[in-house]
């Protein structure tokens, strides 16, 4: 009974964890926006903001791997079952 209500609240945990990748796809969407943006109003300034949006790009879908690695772990190889 212990391991299913482990499992249990383990799957619920996972599907939380994934919805840490609704921010990542709406912070790159309105930075991509706003570089193009950008660009139409200064497009001598393309390499700049291109950069720049890049990194940040790069820094906020790190947060989406690592809340998918985070499902992952309590979906494949979860370290609480093993302290029952």
């Amino acid at each position: 009974m212990e391991k299913a209500i482990v499992l249990g609240c383990s799957a619920i945990g996972a599907g939380l964890a994934m919805i840490a990748g609704l921010g990542p796809g709406i912070g790159e969407g309105y930075a991509v926006g706003k570089t193009i943006e950008s660009i139409a109003r200064q497009p001598e300034a393309q390499g700049d903001c291109t950069r720049t949006m890049f990194i940040g790009v790069a820094m906020a879908e790190s947060t989406g791997i690592y809340s998918l690695i985070i499902a992952l772990v309590l979906l494949f190889a979860n370290p609480l079952i093993k302290k029952l």
